[in-house]
């Protein structure tokens, strides 16, 4: 059973965070969760009164989430200072937090290699990351936070962080019922002519099928659905076609922390999943100890 036991969702006090505000508060109810809602201000420097503001702030959040949280959901205001990525990471792993429940905005093509906040944080957070984007195929109900969550997606490579994913994945397809699918993609651009597969490449596709029936305990299809799926292409664009073919609900990846590299510059392929998908996406990281380096 997944164990979740802190919460952290960042807020910025308008209405545009309600949609990660609905999953935080129905994910804290579903696990006994405490929640801490952080707001961050890049800079006390010419605030006087430092103590002062920052009361203020956390009395406004306060006020505005009282009605929004049950009274027997334990909730706790945070304010932090800096740069958003660093000061939120920060927060996380001072306060042991199990998942991060954020919004990310959908960005233009024209500003997309800058990035986002939650693209950001998920690379440097000490847990996994709860991505929620407007407009997307939603399974929080927004009055009353019940929780209907059907079919899942694990793109998986086979790595260390792809098996965090999959713990995360089996673990909510446990909880709430929910298909299980699990999908790997071989970088391999095929020619609709082909008839048959090169032996290479039809090697390939057999091996990946072997590894992704091995990657699951063998009692997971007692109690769900299971489908798994080898594909060829660009990994996000089978990920992102798989999800709306088979109205996935949320898409569970396992990423590395990208350094300022050309592949950070023009997107890995879990920057342009987050940036596209047609559902909430959770980038699951190995929890790390309290103090980090960012």
């Amino acid at each position: 059973m997944l164990s979740i036991n802190r919460i952290l969702c960042p807020i910025d006090l308008t209405e545009e965070t309600d949609s990660a505000l609905n999953y935080a508060i129905a994910l804290s109810r579903a696990f006994s969760a405490k929640l801490y809602f952080c707001h961050c201000i890049e800079s006390f420097a010419e605030v006087h009164g430092r103590e002062i503001f920052t009361r203020m702030i956390e009395d406004a959040i306060l006020r505005q989430l009282s009605e929004a949280v049950e009274d027997h959901q334990p909730f706790e205001a945070v304010v932090v200072e800096g740069e958003p990525t660093t000061a939120i990471s920060q927060a996380a792993a001072e306060r042991k937090i199990d998942l991060i429940v954020m919004r990310s905005r959908r960005r233009p093509v024209a500003a997309a290699l800058l990035g986002s906040t939650a693209e950001a944080v998920s690379r440097t957070a000490p847990c996994p990351v709860l991505i929620i984007h407007p407009n997307e195929r939603d399974w929080i109900a927004e009055t009353t936070h019940e929780i209907s969550l059907k079919r899942i997606l694990v793109a998986h490579d086979f790595s260390n962080d792809a098996e965090v994913a999959l713990q995360y994945a089996t673990s909510l397809a446990q909880e709430y019922q929910a298909e299980l699918h699990l999908l790997h993609v071989l970088p391999y651009a095929l020619a609709p002519a082909l008839t048959s597969l090169p032996p290479s490449i039809e090697g390939d596709f057999q091996r990946a099928t072997r590894q992704l029936h091995q990657a699951l305990p063998t009692e997971t299809s007692l109690w769900c659905e299971v489908k798994q799926a080898v594909l060829a292409g660009q990994p996000y664009r089978e990920i992102l076609s798989y999800a709306e073919e088979n109205q996935i609900d949320l898409i569970c990846m396992g990423v590395h922390g990208a350094g300022f590299s050309m592949r950070a510059l023009f997107g890995s392929n879990a920057d342009r999943v987050l940036r596209q998908a047609p559902c909430p996406v959770l980038i699951a990281r190995p929890l790390k100890p309290a103090h980090v380096t960012i």
